[in-house]
């Protein structure tokens, strides 16, 4: 058998394998990308968006660190939102939809163009541990590397379910690998069993758009990556619309009667799926007194001609997802051209990685994306990041890339996933950050200077941090200066009045003093000061919580903290299951918000 050898390589291209290949072969290094040859690059199998509630952060970070994610999103997308834009700055987040093909198309075309990387579509056989290096067997070559990466999404021992048609597979229309114990001869990974599903996706021209809430591209949202900006916010391709449609009485009752015939209540998925991402069959079955949902209808692609119902993930049979998607308004005369599916799939257990993503008891193995436990492109890609910055840092003797929670969305990931074993699908959002307040999209290059720094690479993106960077220096020491002769009040101060918008007041300020600084910059010097104030109260609350570690919780308090206005559903549901005693237990409980536990230690619970 002919046999290749690499200095990093990595299996699976998906957004996690993409983002680890791009940075590690930056590093100047041999580096092979090792992909199923029926899987498109970076494919988007579920929702065809980029970015999202706590998504858009992580997607601008990795921009600043490097990455590719947001170029790509840039490049496809076909329309732009901000979420939350109700709320405040630290609370909002840029959603891209995007041309699923054109994104895969995008990607690869990128990784072609990077010197060193080679692209490999085989099925591998078998993976050998040979003293520090590994071994991947596929049909016709072999490969040794010094550093693996595995991100093989939902494709370890995928199986697809359809009411109760059942198949092997990672998504229709692809094969599946073999599960961990398999193809790692002679490593014992310990598994366990997630589920993830998709729904039902819609002839276009069957929806009668007429009865539909019409969502447009809005003009105003800036791009994702760093060399995209302009005072336009150019596109690059033509911007369509979504649409909101809802679920109804009929809908639910239709899934309610069909109870016995879900794969996920009947007993033939055993896996766990995510709990903040429900199927319809979750929502039917669990919220019985709701039947109003919101159904998203997001095209695919310019030149698709289906459209994806986000809110109606669902693995019922055939026959009855066609009934209940057309009891949606505007729906009534839907053809569905491909039916929703459940996975199930094996992740690894994420407390036997390091802060690097790198197998504690086995140097060299990285694991990276779904296969972590995770949901969502954007968490895969920034895992990605980390893993092939981290894996070519190693080779070079270098010291690693680790991200703090304290300011970087990505870090509050990495520990979550290092620090606690998973139970259900992970999913990143703004209320697992402590420090989200600061945390924002708007300030997300100032966050990552130092970490892109570290790295040491000095590419074009290094001089643009520099220039920045200064730019935002002279900016801050510019808000000292007094807003008039006679005014008592520095614009910095101004810039705090709640009843004012600071980025509007910073930029009268600059034209009246005719100085001219890049918009961005002008945005995130001015929220920054906005913040200012909470977010030295939210290091008062962190510190807080660190002195209450011993303390202990009576039965009373804990009767408080279950009948608290403050503290969500789902968590009210963790801590009741595990009933802790001490703050210190408290603050252990898997999947428990950091923004709750603050918010128990403010209150003096």
């Amino acid at each position: 058998m002919k046999l290749e050898t690499y200095d990093i390589l990595i299996l699976g291209a998906g957004h996690a394998g993409s983002e680890a290949a791009h940075i590690a072969a930056s590093f100047n290094l041999r580096v092979g990308l090792l992909t199923l040859p029926d899987v498109p690059i970076a494919s988007a199998p579920c929702n065809p968006s980029i970015g999202g509630v706590g998504k858009g952060q992580v997607v601008r970070e990795i921009d600043a660190l490097g990455g590719i994610m947001g170029k790509i999103a840039d490049l496809s997308g076909i329309q732009y939102r901000t979420l939350n834009e109700s709320k405040g700055a630290a609370l909002q987040s840029t959603r891209v939809q995007i041309d699923k093909d054109i994104y895969a198309k995008k990607m690869e075309e990128e990784l072609q163009k990077v010197k060193n990387l080679s692209i490999i579509r085989a099925k591998v056989k078998k993976i050998h541990r040979i003293e520090s290096e590994y071994l991947i067997e596929t049909e016709a070559w072999s490969y040794r590397t010094k550093r693996l990466i595995v991100t093989t999404g939902t494709f370890l021992n995928g199986v697809l379910h359809c009411g109760s048609e059942v198949a092997e597979g990672g998504r229709i229309g692809a094969d599946p690998t073999d599960g961990l114990s398999q193809i790692f001869e002679g490593i014992q990974i310990l598994e366990t069993r997630f589920k993830t599903g998709t729904p039902p996706r819609i002839n276009k021209d069957s929806i009668n758009f007429q009865k539909l809430e019409i969502q447009p591209s809005d003009d105003l949202v800036n791009n994702f990556h760093w060399n995209h900006y302009s005072s336009k916010n150019d596109r690059n391709l033509l911007q369509v619309p979504c649409y909101l449609t809802y679920t109804n009485k009929d809908t639910l009752s239709i899934v309610r009667e069909n109870k016995e015939k879900s794969p996920m209540y009947n007993g033939q998925i055993r896996a766990t799926g995510a709990r903040y991402c429900p199927s319809l069959e979750d929502k039917a079955y669990r919220y019985v007194d709701k039947n109003i949902h919101h159904v998203f209808l997001e095209p695919e692609g310019l030149e698709l001609n289906t459209y994806y119902p986000s809110g109606i993930s669902t693995s019922l049979p055939k026959e009855i997802q066609q009934k209940f998607v057309r009891t949606i308004s505007g729906l009534e005369d839907a053809i569905i051209e491909q039916y929703g599916y459940a996975v199930e799939y094996d992740v690894v257990d994420t407390t036997q990685l390091d802060f690097t993503l790198q197998m504690r008891n086995l140097p060299g193995l990285y694991f990276a994306g779904q296969v972590n436990g995770t949901s969502g492109y954007e968490e895969a890609a920034g895992q990605g990041f980390i893993a092939g910055a981290n894996a070519a840092l190693s080779l070079l003797e270098k010291d690693p890339l680790i991200l703090s929670r304290h300011d970087s969305y990505i870090g509050v990931m990495i520990e979550d996933l290092v620090t606690e074993k998973r139970d259900e699908p992970y999913r990143l959002f703004s209320a697992r950050c402590e420090n989200r307040l600061m945390m924002r999209e708007d300030n997300s290059f100032t966050r990552m200077y130092s970490y892109r720094k570290k790295m040491e690479l000095n590419d074009q993106i290094d001089h643009y941090h520099e220039s920045r960077r200064i730019e935002v220096e002279i900016l801050q020491n510019l808000i000292d200066v007094k807003t008039s002769a006679g005014d008592t009040l520095r614009i910095g101060e101004v810039l705090k009045q709640p009843t004012l918008d600071p980025v509007v007041e910073l930029q009268k300020f600059l034209e009246a003093a005719d100085l001219n600084f890049r918009m961005d910059v002008v945005r995130e010097v001015a929220i920054s000061q906005k913040y200012a104030g909470y977010i030295a109260k939210a290091n008062v609350d962190h510190a807080r919580s660190n002195s209450k570690t011993n303390l202990k919780i009576s039965a009373i308090n804990l009767e408080k903290i279950l009948k608290s206005n403050n503290i969500s559903f789902e968590c009210k549901q963790r801590i009741s299951q595990y009933r802790p005693q001490t703050f210190e237990q408290l603050q252990k409980i898997p999947g428990l918000r950091p923004v709750t536990v603050a918010v128990i230690a403010a209150e003096r619970i």
